[in-house]
């Protein structure tokens, strides 16, 4: 059985919202390239690293919706 590691998309603050879609696009990376050593070979390409900032992005924008953008934040 696979660990449960996201049992949310609510967070608290826009950081903790930012920190999730990290979290977010790392493990969707590391679920679509199991192969770590391969991992190691993009982290130094320039374009690779730029396509992940994409996928951070994405993941965070998914997660603003999901918490109102944080509407009720004074």
């Amino acid at each position: 059985m696979k660990e449960i590691w996201l049992e949310t998309l609510l967070t608290k603050t826009p950081q903790e919202g930012r920190e999730l879609a990290i979290k977010m696009a790392r493990k969707s990376i590391a679920a679509i390239q199991t192969d770590s050593e391969l991992r190691n070979d993009y982290a130094n390409d320039t374009a690779q690293l730029i396509a992940s900032a994409n996928v951070i992005a994405i993941e965070f924008q998914t997660i603003a919706q999901a918490n109102n953008f944080w509407k009720n934040e004074k």
